[in-house]
């Protein structure tokens, strides 16, 4: 039993428990996030008698006499000045984070009222942030300072929306202060919980499930195995190969299996419940990687054999380009799988109607996939299931797949009560799809004048347990392999291959990353032998518009691959010895698949009201689609209310993948407000009250394999050169990256992309890693190597482009691109630091690494 005070007012505790249990699910203090409950994340910062502490560390019976202190506890003049902070220096994205970061912002403000950058980046260091990189919480906190210090009212807002306009997020508020409201933050009345249990082994006979114990622990209400299922006993977004139970005398496939399905009255008692289940396996020898699956005698993972998917692009006469060629570059290279790291853990509610509707509350990239799959995993009409998406912790692709969704629903389903299902941290770094690891041999070939002239590549993909993504992400990792440069003859050849490994699946980049890699440090050694700059074989190689990329498709006009690399010379220049690399990743899913934006605007109450199921993931959708209507109807952003995504009211924009809701679901808004317009002219909004408009976008694109000389593979291409310098002691001191975003809708959103997505990078070139020891993952959150605040170098970013009003106002999308670059420029930095040529990730031989090899 202990006594303490929080925000204010005193509370008694009768059982001792975690601090963040209490506050979050006694108090309902929910701006203290969970984000991983093993003190390594900061998101459930509270102020300990005035001092940032994490709350998933403390328990109750060592609080007495002590005061807790949480973002809802703060003073009006508090909240005001680090919320406007925070959405004026454009530290909002995800959002997930931000509450912790303000309290550890206020701890130190309070403490130092002037504090320099080095005592912010230390004061925030146990605040992990996978979205922003850093830089503009550290400008945040900041101005938070001088407004407390100098007593300054805080300005006026007022915005005209317009294309180029560094706009406030329109979520920005409800984020810093933590009134935003995820998943996992909901209460509803009657709800259980649930949760699966999982295979002991990556690879086993089931032989028997024993549930009777677990049945009859008094409330348990449910003990769901594979026979009860109640529709398709499989999901999977393009292949439905991923048991939701594996059933008694079938084979598991990795680690993350669910055997058992488990609803009860509270999380202690579900817990107890799952020890409770018995379960007879039979142990057989894992498939660790593609090598041991493609080998002859190798057992089948899945039915159809150990080979998800083939790439073989074949473009030209590579073979003999490359024998004709007068210099040749031949490696290989390894990148391993990466974890997420999203800083919200997947959580769903499933919630039945008295009119037998499931409806289903997600945070995920997609509600039209959730819906389609649980309705497939129900076994009921689509009509009878809703998908409403609560905000989004960061995704970065990693919640495109079911996780939770479909557990949720089904035991919402099955038991007739709300139901929430939701990942511990060690579930998610278990469960969901990672980056594929992949072995990559890449040969590259140019003229004496450094010329490319082909290449030759050969791409092995380790596809996990599922299929996931893993075949279109093999696709890109093919089909941009050859970079962002003027040649045409490239013979590429991939192949995604099942292991048991935990499946690999979407991730910030989609392949591109891996492959990236490969060829620009192939570049950097062409460079040498042809005697030219690294800078300059790549200018010279650089497409322009007009030409033809190595995949056949013509550079439009607006394509500034040159200009990236023109825009960072002078810094390349500046220091002898930095890294540098360039890269491209297309916009939309191209490749012959349908792509469609919706957006639907209805009228009501002098304000316009936008729809779209389009999932904002912190990218800042919703701020870039009122950006897109005003500047077609000149109209105050804050007349424009951004609506839910959810499957009952909102047309389906696709899934926030592949960089697209920039360009789809913005044009689809800006046709909308095209015929808004028009009837603007005669009209006042009021007159319009209850009128809707509706805009579509389909992008047609040739598929992969078409005959076309010059196919249309993607609707548009972003481009990027990053400039990577480093400290005499080999740290990095700073990342320069320019990027190709045809016309910015918002520079300091674009920005904040860019630092974050470099940042990511900087991860996976140097310490980032998801280490498995025979299939079995061994990282906790606080051991995947993600960057902390106080170790981040300097980030300038450089925005570039041909602006102009075609389609979705000339934007491009920036989302993935950011993340691809840094690697390889890192990796090329290093090379010329210490003349030794890395072919691996993370690097090897360098101030971050864990080990020397």
């Amino acid at each position: 039993m202990s006594d303490f005070i929080v925000n204010g007012q005193h509370v008694t505790v009768n059982k001792n428990q975690k601090l963040i249990n209490f506050l979050r699910e006694t108090l309902n203090l929910t701006s203290v996030k969970n984000g991983c409950s093993e003190g390594s994340c900061g998101a459930c910062m509270v102020l300990v008698n005035g001092k940032a502490t994490k709350s998933c560390v403390l328990w109750t019976d060592k609080l007495t006499g002590k005061e807790i202190t949480t973002v809802e506890g703060f003073t009006d003049r508090e909240k005001n000045v680090y919320s406007y902070a925070f959405k004026e220096a454009g530290a909002v994205q995800c959002g997930f984070c931000t509450p912790g970061m303000v309290i550890s912002a206020k701890g130190l403000i309070d403490k130092v009222p002037d504090p320099n950058e080095k005592q912010i980046r230390e004061a925030i260091k146990n605040n992990i942030c996978r979205c922003t990189g850093y830089v503009k919480i550290v400008k945040a906190i900041e101005l938070a300072a001088k407004l407390l210090r100098e007593n300054v009212t805080i300005p006026h807002c007022s915005f005209q929306g317009l294309v180029g306009e560094n706009m406030h997020r329109v979520d920005a508020i409800s984020k810093a202060i933590g009134e935003a409201k995820y998943v996992d933050d909901m209460r509803i009345e009657g709800m259980i919980y649930g949760s699966c249990v999982r295979s002991k082994y990556p690879r086993a006979i089931v032989k028997k499930i024993h549930t009777r114990e677990a049945e009859n622990l008094k409330g348990v209400t449910a003990v769901i195995t594979a026979k009860d299922l109640p529709g398709s006993p499989k999901i999977g977004h393009l292949k439905k190969d991923w048991d939701i139970l594996i059933k008694e005398g079938d084979c598991t496939r990795c680690l993350g299996d669910a055997i058992v399905l488990i609803g009860a009255e509270t999380k202690e008692i579900l817990e107890e419940a799952k020890s409770l289940i018995d379960i007879e396996y039979e142990e057989l020898k894992p498939i660790t990687c593609p090598t041991e699956a493609l080998a002859e005698d190798a057992p089948l993972i899945h039915e159809d054999g150990n080979i998800l998917s083939v790439e073989h692009l074949v473009r030209g006469n590579a073979d003999k380009k490359i024998k004709d060629s007068k210099y040749v570059v031949t490696n290989h290279y390894s990148t391993p799988f990466t974890e997420h790291a999203f800083l919200e853990p997947e959580s769903a509610i499933g919630v039945p109607g008295d009119d037998g509707t499931i409806t289903i509350y997600c945070a995920d990239q997609g509600i039209y996939q959730t819906h389609k799959e649980c309705t497939e995993a129900l076994g009921i009409n689509k009509d009878k299931v809703r998908v409403i998406s609560k905000m989004v912790g960061g995704a970065f692709g990693g919640k495109e797949d079911m996780t939770v969704q479909h557990l949720a629903a089904i035991l919402a389903y099955k038991t007739n009560r709300p139901a929430k299902v939701s990942f511990t941290r060690k579930e998610s770094v278990l469960v969901h799809p990672k980056r594929h690891a992949m072995e990559m041999d890449f040969t590259t070939a140019c003229d004496e004048n450094g010329y490319f002239t082909a290449m030759k590549a050969t791409i092995i993909s380790d596809t996990g347990a599922y299929a996931s993504l893993g075949g279109p992400v093999l696709q890109r990792a093919c089909t941009h392999a050859a970079g962002p440069y003027n040649y045409q003859d490239i013979d590429i050849l991939g192949k995604a291959v099942y292991t048991n490994n935990p499946p690999g699946g979407a991730f910030r980049g989609f392949g591109v990353t891996q492959s990236c890699f490969a060829t620009e440090n192939n570049i950097n050694k062409l460079a040498e032998l042809v005697g030219i700059s690294p800078w300059e074989i790549r200018y010279r190689n650089a497409i322009r518009p007009g030409q033809t990329l190595p995949n056949g498709q013509i550079a439009d006009e607006y394509t500034a691959c040159a200009e990236t690399l023109e825009a960072v010379k002078e810094d390349y220049d500046s220091v002898k010895g930095a890294g540098i690399a360039c890269a491209m990743k297309n916009a939309g899913l191209g490749v012959g698949i349908p792509d469609t934006g919706r957006c639907r605007l209805i009228i009501k109450d002098n304000k316009i009201y936008t729809y779209t199921s389009a999932a904002c993931v912190g990218q800042g959708l919703a701020t870039v689609i009122t950006q897109m209507i005003c500047q077609v109807i000149n109209v105050s952003p804050e007349i424009i209310v951004h609506s839910t995504p959810d499957t009952f009211l909102t047309p389906d924009s696709g899934n926030s993948t592949a960089s697209r809701q920039t360009v789809f679901t913005g044009e689809a808004a800006k046709i909308a407000a095209d015929k808004l317009k028009k009837d603007l002219v005669n009209k006042s909004l009021s007159e319009l009250n209850g009128k809707e408009y509706y805009g579509e976008y389909t992008c047609i694109t040739d598929p992969m394999g078409t005959d076309k000389k010059h196919p249309y593979s993607h609707v548009t291409y972003s481009y990027a050169t990053h400039v990577v310098i480093l400290n005499d002691d080999g740290t990095v001191k700073k990342i320069v990256a320019c990027h190709d975003v045809g016309t910015p809708i918002n520079p300091k959103s674009i920005e904040g992309q860019i630092e974050g997505g470099s940042v990511m990078s900087l991860g996976y070139a140097l310490t980032e890693n998801y280490p498995l020891d025979n299939c079995r993952p061994t990282a906790k959150f606080g051991t995947l190597g993600l960057f902390k605040a106080n170790k981040v170098p300097e980030i300038k970013p450089i925005i570039v482009g041909k602006k102009h009003n075609g389609l979705a106002h000339g934007a491009k999308g920036i989302g993935e691109i950011c993340s691809i670059v840094t690697a390889p420029a890192v990796s090329h930095a290093y090379y010329n630091y210490d003349g030794e040529f890395r072919t691996s990730l993370p690097l090897i031989n360098t101030p971050y690494s864990k080990k020397k090899k």
